[in-house]
C-alpha cells in the first residue's frame, strides 16, 4: 500500500532507499550545477511526498541560476499589491514596513495592512515570509500555510492570510500571515547564542514554559487530522513504516544533492535507517521544528504566545517531533545538578512523563531512538551539506549565520557515532 500524493515508489517492506544510494561517477560540479539526468537520479533514487518533491526540484532547477539579490521594500510591496489586486483585495494601503531579523533560512518583512473585505474595512499587523534564492531548508509555503490554519484555535499560531506556493507574484514562494508579539530568548544569558541553541531559561521562567511547551505539544500529536484541510500532505497508513521511510527519504535526498564528500558514518547511519523503520501506529502532525527558538513568549507574564516556523511540518509518527525536541543541540545542562533539560526547561524524564500523560500517547523509547539517529543524519546534511553550499554559491542573505551554524555539524556527528554505536 502505497500513500497518497507520492513522487516515486515505496515497497511495502519499506525498502525506499535505492540499495546503491551513492553514485561515486558523479562530477561533484554537477551539485553546483545539476543536470536533468541527475535531478532525475535524485528523484526516482529516494521517492518522498510530491509537495516536497515540488520542492526539492525546484530548488535544484533553479541552483545554477544567479545568486541572491537584494530585495528592496519597494520591490516586496509591489508584488504583494499584485497579488492582492489578483485576489480581489481592494483599498489597500500598507505603512511601517520594517525587517526581521532571526532564523536562519526565509526573508521576512513586517508591515502594517488597511484594506476592505466583505465584512468591511480591516486594519492588522502582518508579516511576509519569503524564500532566498535558495535556502538551508528548501520547504513548501502552502504547507506552512495549511498546517497553520489547521491548528489554529488549538494552538497559539498567528493567523495566516495570503500565499504565493509558486512565486508567481512574488520573487520566490511566499506566505503572509499576522504579527505576533514575544521574544524568541529570554533577555538576559542569551546574547551571543543564535536562537534555540542552548537558549538558557532562569528558573523563573522554566515551570510556567515547560507546562505549556509540553501541553502545546501533546494537543498537537494528539488533534485530529482533515485531509481536506491538510492536502498538501501525504497521509501515511498505519501499521507501515512508510510515514518513516518517507521522512528518510527526505533526509537522504538533501544529504546526497548538497553534499561536499562522502560521510561512512551517514552512509551507515541511512543503511541502518533503511533496516530498522518502524511501524507507525499513529497519525499526528509533526511541527518538525519543535523547540526553543520557534515559540515566542511574554517574559514578564511567561506566557508563550506564538509557535513559529513550521516549515518541516508533516505527517506521521510524533516520535520524530519527540526526538527533535529532545537532541542535545536543542537543551542544555543547567538543571540544579547539572542534568540535561529539554530546550533549557524540563529534565528529559519528567518531559516524557507529563507528555504521555497529557497527550495519552505511548512514548516508544526504541522509536524515540531511532528519529534521534534519523534526526541526527538530517541536520548534519543540513548544517554541513545544505547550509555549506548555500553559501558557497551565495544564494541567500544569512550566509554569516549559516557559516555559524555549520559548526553544530561536529556535535551532530559526534552524537550520531554514538547513538549508532549504542544501536548496534
Amino acid at each position: 500500500m502505497t500513500a497518497t500524493r507520492l513522487h516515486g515508489h515505496l515497497s511495502s517492506d519499506a525498502v525506499g532507499l535505492a540499495d546503491t544510494a551513492w553514485m561515486p561517477g558523479t562530477d561533484p560540479a554537477e551539485r553546483d550545477n545539476p543536470s536533468s539526468g541527475f535531478i532525475r537520479r535524485m528523484r526516482d533514487l529516494y521517492p518522498v511526498e510530491e509537495e516536497i518533491d515540488r520542492a526539492l526540484t525546484r530548488k535544484m532547477e533553479r541552483r545554477a541560476g544567479p545568486a541572491y539579490q537584494r530585495v528592496t521594500i519597494g520591490m516586496i510591496d509591489a508584488c504583494l499589491g499584485a497579488m492582492l489586486h489578483d485576489k480581489g483585495v481592494r483599498e489597500i494601503h500598507t505603512r511601517n514596513h520594517r525587517w526581521m531579523t532571526g532564523g536562519v533560512s526565509k526573508i521576512q518583512l513586517a508591515f502594517d495592512l488597511s484594506w476592505q473585505d466583505e465584512s468591511g474595512p480591516r486594519d492588522e499587523r502582518m508579516v511576509i515570509r519569503m524564500d532566498p534564492s535558495e535556502g538551508s531548508n528548501a520547504t513548501s509555503r502552502q504547507r506552512e500555510f495549511d498546517v497553520l490554519a489547521h491548528v489554529r484555535g488549538h494552538l497559539p499560531v498567528p493567523e495566516v492570510f495570503w500565499v504565493d506556493p509558486d512565486g508567481r507574484w512574488f520573487p520566490e514562494p511566499a506566505l503572509v500571515y499576522a504579527f505576533a508579539e514575544g521574544v524568541a530568548k529570554p533577555s538576559r544569558g542569551n546574547e551571543l547564542k543564535v536562537s534555540g541553541i542552548g537558549t538558557y531559561f532562569p528558573p523563573a521562567l522554566r515551570t510556567p514554559l515547560a507546562e505549556q511547551f509540553i501541553s502545546h505539544l501533546a494537543r498537537l500529536h494528539s488533534l485530529a487530522v482533515d485531509p481536506a484541510r491538510l492536502a498538501s500532505f501525504t497521509l501515511p497508513p498505519l501499521g507501515t513504516a512508510e510515514s518513516a521511510v518517507l521522512q528518510l527519504n527526505r533526509a537522504a535526498r538533501i544529504w546526497d544533492e548538497d553534499r561536499f564528500e562522502d560521510s561512512p558514518v551517514i552512509e551507515v547511519a541511512l543503511s541502518w535507517l533503511r533496516e530498522n523503520a518502524p511501524a507507525l501506529d499513529h497519525c499526528s502532525i509533526n511541527h518538525g521544528d519543535y523547540r526553543s527558538g520557534n515559540f515566542l513568549f511574554d517574559e514578564n507574564a511567561a506566557r508563550i504566545t506564538t509557535w513559529l516556523d513550521w516549515e518541516r511540518c508533516f505527517i506521521g509518527d510524533r516520535h520524530r517531533d519527540l526526538a527533535w525536541t529532545t537532541q542535545l543541540s536543542v537543551g542544555n545542562f543547567s538543571g540544579r545538578d547539572g542534568s540535561f533539560l529539554v530546550c533549557g526547561l524540563v529534565p528529559f524524564d519528567e518531559f516524557v512523563d507529563r507528555y504521555s500523560h497529557a497527550s495519552g500517547l505511548e512514548v516508544d523509547r526504541r522509536r524515540l531512538d531511532y528519529y534521534r539517529i534519523l534526526n541526527a543524519a538530517q541536520v548534519y546534511a543540513s548544517v554541513s551539506a545544505s547550509a555549506g553550499r548555500v553559501v558557497r554559491l551565495g544564494k541567500t542573505h544569512q550566509d554569516i549565520v549559516l557559516v555559524h551554524v555549520q559548526a553544530v555539524g561536529a556535535m551532530v556527528m559526534d552524537e550520531l557515532r554514538e547513538l549508532l554505536e549504542r544501536a548496534a
